[in-house]
């Protein structure tokens, strides 16, 4: 090896352009995206397949780059940025954005798309082949079978027929899922907040609250994103209010379950069986999950791995690779909407303060969403907001779809669950210039409300929640508490955080009137772990504490 040639560098060496050509553009794929989706390329573009890249070599190397394929195994950090001054777009061959600074990705102006529909049929076969793996012990039973055992006693199942599914998040894959339950003759059961009960019963699925869910569920099997609200959502207090003998399935994405936690309810009874396609730490390394011989069954994160999936969503990314780099709109932009310039420059630096009032909304919120409302006041009013009611869609939306929401298919995704989205204008905007006011109607006719504007260019801020004014940046993790306003609680707040060793590095106080209902807002370094925010729920005069992820 040369000296100061890297082990990449040797590799590079080695490898060849997918074909000869020598277009106006360079194409970096990595992670083997299938060659279907690389010749889609090859008319307009030199295109260099590689193996996955790590983020220094990928840094290194990225400069003289227009266009940027991965899968799961390279990681596309901030540092890739600052180092692509030619980058224009990257594309996600999949669902998941989680290998990808997004928010780096934005700041640099380079567009991020994923192929959020390519893999949903895979996902949703393979979570049904483990929950059938589960129940009649499939893999104990092969294992044996190539040990030259016989042994029939020792694998006696269950049937499916007449046993209750419980889905947790009900998108296109989760959808899926309970057809093909339902027509296998299970009753399912569902916990989504966007799904509206007409859609439910249309899909024939009952839908209950999460405390249901885990009463009931003789099967369980997850399908939501993981959002601060559903880290380590089974653990041991789920597992303490399961229903005994239940079967836990999850294909959507490592730290939904608590692996620990699990293994100590599989070895208690507590729970019967659980298949994982999706570990905390990939690829999985020493767990007890491994020691738990026919009651766990294990895949590689194969969820996607089809070679219809394979080929869908390397196909899907490439065409949008192959339009952007051409001048055209993607069609599933995760950052940055495709739109006509004329309509997208005057709202663009209200997208950020847009989508994180959506998100935030979101988090705030229990029960099922079923109206979603948008005011815009003042200069706002006067322009096309279309794109800030998509935004605001995007940001709610996100934190319950597994599947992955975006620009382009946000308004289809609430159509879908039957959610209804109104926008209106007013050229009164009280002591702001312009005012975003997003309200969403859930279940047991409860409303919430905030709203946020600009404080100068690129400067966004949430200026109110429901009735309480603030002055908050939307960004970190945000402990919102309402509370009496009474002395002595920020104290109280301070020393139980000091205590636990979280930082707080911010803090808004918002209230009406005098020793009346107020909120507190602070920003803190780190999520706060669950059993503590129900202790600091459980103060005397506060209700409703959530801790929120913008």
């Amino acid at each position: 090896m040369p000296d100061g040639a890297s082990a990449a560098d040797t590799r590079a060496e080695q490898e060849r352009s997918v074909n000869g050509a020598s277009g106006p553009y360079r194409v970096l794929a990595c992670d083997h995206i299938d060659p279907a989706g690389l010749a889609i390329l090859s008319p307009m573009a030199q295109v260099d397949s590689r193996e996955p890249l790590s983020p220094a070599d990928l840094a290194r190397l990225i400069g003289d780059y227009d266009a940027l394929l991965v899968r799961s195994a390279t990681k596309v950090t901030n540092e890739v940025f600052e180092a692509a001054g030619r980058l224009k777009i990257v594309g996600r061959a999949g669902v998941g954005v989680d290998n990808i600074d997004v928010a780096a990705a934005t700041r640099h102006g380079v567009i991020v798309v994923n192929s959020p529909e390519g893999n949903t049929v895979a996902a949703a076969e393979h979570a049904v082949g483990l929950m059938l793996a589960l129940a009649r012990r499939i893999p104990g039973a092969d294992g044996a079978m190539k040990d030259g055992q016989w042994g029939r006693e020792r694998f006696v199942g269950i049937e499916l027929y007449h046993k209750i599914l419980g889905i947790l998040g009900l998108g296109k894959i989760g959808q899926r899922v309970a057809t093909v339950a339902r027509a296998l003759g299970m009753r399912v059961i569902g916990t989504d907040p966007f799904l509206t009960p007409d859609k439910a019963a249309e899909l024939g699925i009952d839908m209950v609250d999460f405390d249901r869910l885990l009463a009931e569920s003789d099967f369980i099997t997850i399908h939501v994103p993981r959002t601060p609200d559903t880290t380590h959502l089974f653990g041991e207090a789920a597992f303490a209010r399961i229903k005994p003998g239940v079967r836990l399935i999850n294909c959507a994405r490592g730290g939904i379950v608590d692996e620990a936690a699990l293994a100590a309810a599989l070895r208690s009874g507590r729970v019967a069986g659980a298949a994982l396609d999706v570990f905390e730490k990939e690829p999985l390394g020493e767990s007890a999950l491994r020691d738990l011989g026919d009651q766990v069954v294990l895949t590689p994160h194969l969820g996607a791995s089809t070679e219809e999936a394979q080929l869908k969503v390397a196909v899907d990314v490439a065409e949008q690779v192959a339009a952007v780099l051409a001048g055209e709109p993607a069609r599933s932009a995760v950052n940055i909407p495709s739109m006509r310039p004329e309509h997208m420059e005057p709202v663009r630096p209200f997208l950020q303060i847009a989508e994180k009032l959506g998100l935030l909304l979101g988090q705030l919120l229990d029960g099922p969403v079923r109206r979603l409302e948008v005011v815009y006041s003042g200069g706002l009013a006067e322009r096309n907001t279309d794109p800030l009611t998509t935004a605001v869609l995007k940001g709610l939306l996100s934190g319950a779809v597994a599947e992955g929401v975006n620009y382009v298919n946000a308004p289809i995704v609430a159509k879908e669950r039957g959610l209804e989205v109104r926008s209106s204008r007013t050229s009164e905007a009280g002591e702001f210039h312009d005012l975003l006011e997003v309200s969403c109607e859930a279940g047991a006719g409860v409303r919430r409300t905030v709203a946020g504007t600009l404080f100068g260019e690129g400067n966004p801020r949430i200026v109110r929640i429901d009735e309480q004014r603030f002055n908050m940046e939307p960004e970190g993790h945000i402990l919102i508490a309402p509370h009496e306003d009474v002395p002595g609680v920020v104290g109280r707040i301070g020393t139980l955080l000091g205590s636990n060793n979280i930082n707080i590095f911010g803090l808004q106080l918002g209230r009406k009137f005098r020793r009346g209902p107020a909120v507190m807002a602070l920003n803190v370094d780190e999520a706060i772990p669950p059993p503590l925010l129900e202790t600091i729920g459980s103060l005397p005069g506060f209700h409703d504490v959530k801790c929120v992820k913008l």
